[in-house]
């Protein structure tokens, strides 16, 4: 097998970045971020983006990387990802992918190639056609109405995606999301895959309790920010955190009910990351419930990833 190589995952507000920094310092690691937002500059409250006291000299990678208006893609991350892991192994230090995006992260372990996918440039053309004809709009019902879960996933404005699901329907009978779990589940790397869980109760006690933090550290401000340079239909501002402010900006719902919906989003996210990892990747689930004892739980990690990887580390 090949590199060796650290992978956290878990929901929104688990603790996967605390834990990180505590694994990284011990083991020699280097961070780079699993995480399809904080590529973005300008979006760290939202995020949750770990700021830069708080990296305690830990080298992180794939942030900051993108505008808040350019597009980025899973294709692009499993790229720049990948050269990450080469080059950190190169160095003699550990590279650790950090972060909640699922796909991402799954696109870089596995032997994931999105070039192999069936195209067909006929249809591909009639479908720029219609949505030159009766809008971006109609194409993603399309979208929609045969494969929901990648429309949830895809910005409706994000026409090469939206084409490029429906192609991929077309051309083979399965939705994006089940092509992609056809493909073979090899990997590519020697790897301690970590999982972090919580108690539901707790979990969105503290997603809660997160939101609350944001908005005092000044995320309305943020996203204000974002929404006065004119970033409308952008994929960075589809995030939880974001979306559910500018529909306050734009006079659609209240403070207080934006503050409410993107509570209850993150929670539901949360939700649906924990379905994913569980279902797409082989796990060593952590229960990371009772905080008060983060430490000892922290060293049963590292003494798992130390075992399994057979490293020397900062003991």
């Amino acid at each position: 097998m090949g590199e060796k190589l650290v992978v956290i995952i878990g929901p929104t507000a688990v603790g996967k970045t605390k834990l990180s920094i505590v694994l990284a310092k011990r083991l020699h690691g280097e961070i780079i971020s699993g995480d399809s937002m904080q590529i973005y500059k300008g979006m760290d409250i939202g995020t949750a983006k770990i700021k830069p006291e708080e990296r305690e000299g830990i080298p992180h990678h794939l942030l900051d990387i993108k505008e808040p208006w350019e597009s980025f893609s899973v294709v692009e991350f499993q790229h720049l990802a990948r050269s990450l892991i080469h080059e950190i192994s190169e160095r003699g230090r550990l590279p650790m992918i950090v972060g909640g995006t699922g796909l991402y992260i799954q696109s870089v372990i596995y032997d994931y190639r999105f070039s192999a996918a069936p195209s067909d440039e006929a249809y591909r053309r009639q479908l720029r056609q219609i949505a030159e004809d009766k809008g971006e709009m109609a194409l993603y019902d399309m979208l929609k109405a045969v494969d929901p879960e990648s429309a949830a996933r895809i910005h409706p404005h994000n026409i090469r995606r939206v084409i490029r699901a429906l192609e991929i329907y077309y051309c083979t009978g399965k939705t994006m999301t089940e092509w992609q779990q056809g493909q073979t589940k090899k990997l590519l790397y020697d790897a301690a895959i970590i999982g972090l869980t919580m108690k539901r109760e707790q979990l969105y006690r503290r997603i809660n309790e997160r939101v609350d933090k944001m908005l005092a550290e000044g995320l309305l401000e943020e996203a204000k920010a974002l929404y006065d340079r004119g970033i409308r239909n952008c994929q960075s501002v589809q995030a939880i955190g974001y979306k559910e402010l500018f529909a306050y900006f734009e006079g659609r719902v209240s403070l207080e009910e934006a503050i409410e919906q993107l509570k209850q989003n993150s929670r539901r996210y949360a939700k649906r990351q924990l379905t994913w990892f569980r279902n797409q990747m082989p796990v060593q689930w952590f229960d990371m419930t009772d905080m008060a004892k983060f430490d000892e739980k922290a060293e049963e990690i590292f003494q798992y990833v130390a075992g399994k990887l057979q490293l020397e580390a900062n003991i």
